[in-house]
C-alpha cells in the first residue's frame, strides 16, 4: 500500500513540473505578447509604457526558463547537474 502511495507522489510531482514548464512558459510568453500590444500606441491610440514593461519582463521570464532547461540538458551530457542550494542554480558534480 505504501508503494501506490509514492508512485502518486511521485505522479503529482511530474504533473506540477509538466505543467509550470510545459503549459507555464507558453502561457507566460501569451501574456507578454498580450502586454505588448496593449501598450503599443498604434492600437490603443496612446502609448502605455506599463504594460510594455510587463510584457518585457514576461518575455525576460521565458528566456531565463528557456536557458535553465538547455543548462539542465548540458549539465547533465557533461556529468553535471543542477543544484539550487543557494537559491541560484549552479553547476556541481554528480553525486
Amino acid at each position: 500500500m505504501h508503494n501506490l502511495g509514492f508512485a502518486l507522489d511521485g505522479a503529482w510531482r511530474v504533473l506540477a513540473a509538466g505543467l509550470v514548464l510545459g503549459a507555464g512558459l507558453p502561457v507566460v510568453f501569451a501574456l507578454g505578447i498580450r502586454a505588448i500590444a496593449a501598450g503599443d500606441a498604434t492600437i490603443t491610440g496612446r502609448p502605455n509604457p506599463a504594460a510594455r514593461a510587463l510584457g518585457v519582463l514576461c518575455f525576460v521570464i521565458v528566456l531565463l526558463g528557456v536557458a535553465l532547461g538547455i543548462t539542465f540538458v548540458v549539465a547533465t551530457g557533461f556529468g553535471k547537474q543542477l543544484s539550487f542550494e543557494h537559491v541560484y542554480p549552479v553547476l556541481v558534480d554528480k553525486q
